[in-house]
């Protein structure tokens, strides 16, 4: 790819901002060395590559690849078996720990899952710990060796110590006795590495020993006494071994290191290149870019495509297709309407793309491999070389035309400007159309109308605008492609100040061809602005429609849910009425039966038989009747406590559980629903008064009625029961009792062998309305009979 596209394009820009994420000196400078490629194979790997760290940093946040030194120098003085100093040495602990770090970033939480393009990069790292821990362990800083980085370092510093104190004892005696007189200061001091005192000049002769400085004004000499210039020589010999021993540990790290040279020069190379891989990722992470799709067809499908150096909340969006009905694009309207920013756009996108990055534009955007991308964009007049701006432009287009082929990718900025419009008019149509013979994709903008008129007239060439609004004189940076755009030169103009009558003299200078051609482009324009209102309505139109379509969807579905509802409550209705029915059969078939062998008389049975018929017609009377009122028309004198009634907004019955208020609002009790309802959203139902069943699970309606339990006596006998069945009754016998309010009754057992007792005391501890049992006092049923009370 040649440099001057790069330059025109300003891909340079877009390196420096790769560069910026790089968090190694390694990574910048292969984010800088980084050019477009023109193998679809290579460009398609490497998108890869930037898509899938771009998951793993949404996936695991931003990872910082440290700021490790290049140390392929000391692998290079490795390989000859050179020995490296502590500084390098500590340089490859560093790059030990990023690997370590880098390689945990890399590894993946389920074992399962499906592996990547950059797995195989984070799996050769290799951290090389027992290095690393050798390292550290006998090298604490780049001043200092631990003293157990061998036993003969640590021997030899043992005894420079030992060495050490007794210089400091004998100096300190004579420091603090004898020849204290003879000193400047009490104090202890050394000079090229021995031990000295300062001693007055004048009593050099009174302290015998080696004179090894002076004072700045020669009262003071530093003398190293005699006395301890023996152990002075003791400290300089074991300082000589320390040095030696030092240089044999870290002959003996640098041999470990060695013997690891290959995996460091892998982790070196791998992490410079994931820290790249990685810089592009958060790249387009911030750009908000998306992978394209390339192709080798020269086709261009830019969705929604931003230049990527304008300001990402100013920047409009813009599509631009070119390369499969139409090879030439020519982009028309006025100054400072977008036009060279479009261009640009499809240029720098293209170099982007085939450099592995992703670009900013919607997904699924294509792009074509071109080996060559030739831009002529500004003016690049030059007084030096004696070029005017026409011939700055005309040198760009001499090379483009000996250069370009049909896998360029050639971009001008006003083409065949700065010469005479009608022969530059003309000049810019014969390149267009060498071009287009040749099958080359090109883009270009002009404000000649004659090249509007070509892109008309011509198969394989397309008009586009920059639209452009009179109104305000602000261009909207839309392109519209298939429209040719207006100067409208006159109407800025015009809103800039400039008199009608020599606007009015300017329209009569131009042909009636041209004002024609213009007054079509107008026309055009109005078009395609009503059509796309149009369409803006018609799109409105669709979304209110599917809106309606989904309430009547959702109304359908609560309609079917209320039916749902309605006939489960109706079939739960019907079964409990089976019941009632099948209870009051069973206990008419047992007098019938009863009748005949018991003593019973004819008058006796034949109440039963009236009885049973009253019944009936009540239950055919009540199934007939409707409800009272169907109006919300009640006063507060028509409701009492624990009527039914019928709440009209929430279609649900419930029972009144206090009086209305002197606003006519009351509180109802709808199942385990409670909530405060108008007088004038009720209506009374004609039916048995109900109660809600405390402490109990309610049926679906959450109400029982009282002449359910009206008539339970305060006792049951279950003599000659078994448990099991003697605990089925009395189960629905205590249930019937507490609704009926009754705070007692007597459950009949019997004595016998007391099993029956028994099972039916453990069964009472479990019910929970149950308060408490006894047995009766004497006289009452004495242990035969079980008390049992309520809770209130």
């Amino acid at each position: 790819m040649n440099n001057k596209a790069l330059k025109t394009l300003e891909y340079t820009k877009i390196i420096e901002m790769l560069a910026a994420h790089a968090s190694s000196p390694l990574g910048k400078i292969r984010c800088e060395d980084l050019l477009p490629s023109c193998s679809l194979g290579e460009i398609e790997y490497k998108q890869e590559q930037t898509q899938d760290a771009l998951s793993r940093l949404f996936q695991k946040g931003n990872i910082n690849f440290g700021s490790a030194k290049d140390i392929r120098g000391s692998l290079k003085r490795l390989e000859i078996g050179s020995t490296l100093g502590i500084t390098e040495l500590l340089q490859i602990c560093a790059l030990l720990d990023n690997t370590s770090r880098v390689k945990s970033y890399g590894r993946r939480e389920k074992e399962t899952a499906q592996r990547d393009s950059l797995d195989d990069l984070f799996d050769a790292l290799e951290p090389l710990p027992l290095l690393n821990t050798e390292i550290r362990r006998c090298i604490l800083s780049e001043d200092e060796i631990a003293d157990d980085a061998s036993a003969a370092l640590k021997q030899i510093r043992r005894s420079m110590k030992v060495t050490g104190e007794r210089i400091h004892t004998q100096l300190a005696g004579m420091v603090n006795g004898s020849a204290r007189t003879y000193l400047q200061d009490a104090v202890i001091t050394m000079r090229n590495g021995r031990y000295c005192i300062p001693v007055k000049a004048e009593y050099k002769g009174q302290v015998p020993g080696m004179i090894h400085d002076q004072s700045s004004t020669g009262s003071t000499l530093f003398i190293e006494p005699m006395a301890i210039v023996k152990l002075n020589n003791e400290i300089r010999d074991l300082e000589m071994k320390e040095a030696a021993e030092i240089e044999v540990i870290l002959a003996s790290l640098s041999n470990m290191a060695a013997q690891e040279r290959e995996n460091l020069r892998y982790n070196l190379e791998n992490l410079v290149e994931l820290d790249f891989i990685f810089a592009r990722a958060a790249l387009a992470m911030d750009m908000n870019a998306t992978r394209p799709i390339f192709n080798t067809k020269g086709y261009i499908n830019i969705r929604k495509g931003r230049h990527p150096l304008i300001d990402k909340k100013k920047v409009v969006p813009i599509d631009i297709h070119l390369g499969k009905e139409f090879h030439l694009l020519i982009v028309t309207g006025p100054n400072t309407g977008g036009k060279t920013v479009s261009l640009k756009t499809v240029g720098l996108l293209t170099l982007m793309g085939q450099a592995g990055l992703h670009i900013p534009a919607l997904d699924r955007s294509e792009l074509s491999v071109f080996e060559e991308v030739y831009a002529d964009i500004g003016d690049e007049q030059s007084i030096e070389q004696s070029l005017s701006t026409f011939s700055s432009h005309m040198t760009n287009v001499v090379s483009f035309i000996e250069k370009a082929d049909p896998k360029s990718l050639v971009l001008f900025d006003e083409l065949g400007a700065g010469t005479d419009p009608t022969e530059g008019a003309a000049l810019a149509i014969s390149i267009l159309n060498y071009l287009q013979k040749q099958g080359i994709r090109a883009m270009a903008t002009t404000h000649y109308s004659e090249l509007k008129v070509y892109a008309l007239s011509t198969p394989g060439v397309e008009n586009a605008s920059c639209e452009f609004d009179v109104e305000t004189l602000r261009p909207t940076y839309r392109l519209l492609i298939g429209v040719p755009g207006k100067s409208n030169a006159f109407a800025i103009s015009s809103k800039l100040g400039l008199p009608s009558y020599i606007i009015d003299d300017a329209k009569q200078q131009i042909s009636q061809e041209d004002e024609s051609f213009e007054d079509v482009i107008s026309t055009l324009e109005e078009n395609r602005i009503t059509i796309e209102k149009e369409r803006m309505e018609i799109a409105r139109y669709k979304s209110e429609v599917e809106d309606l379509k989904k309430q009547l969807e959702t109304k359908q579905e609560k309609l079917n849910q209320q039916r749902d509802r309605i006939l489960r409550e109706a079939n739960e209705q019907a079964h409990a009425i089976l019941r009632d029915a099948k209870e009051y059969a069973d206990q008419t078939i047992k007098d019938f039966n009863k009748f005949g062998k018991a003593n019973i008389s004819i008058k006796e049975m034949e109440n039963k038989r009236q009885n049973l018929r009253k019944k009936m017609n009540k239950v055919e009377s009540n199934m007939s009747k409707k409800e009272k009122k169907v109006t919300g028309n009640l006063k507060p004198s028509d409701l009492h406590l624990g009527d039914g009634v019928k709440v009209l907004s929430l279609n649900l019955k419930g029972t009144v559980s206090t009086l209305p208020d002197a606003k006519g609002y009351l509180l109802v009790q709808m199942g385990i629903m409670r909530s405060k309802i108008h007088i004038s959203d009720l209506v009374l139902l004609q039916e048995e008064t109900v109660i809600s069943a405390p402490n109990m699970q309610r049926t679906s309606a959450g109400k029982i009625k009282m002449s359910k339990s009206s008539s339970v006596g305060i006792e049951i006998n279950l003599l000659g029961r078994t448990v099991d069945e003697a605990i089925a009754e009395l189960d629905k016998y205590l249930d019937d009792a507490y609704l009926a309010h009754i705070p007692s009754v007597r459950v009949v057992h019997g004595k016998g062998t007391g099993a029956l007792r028994k099972g039916i005391h453990n069964y009472l501890r479990r019910v929970k309305y149950v308060s408490s049992f006894h047995l009766a006092e004497f006289g009452e049923g004495d242990a035969g009979v079980t008390i049992v009370n309520f809770k209130k």
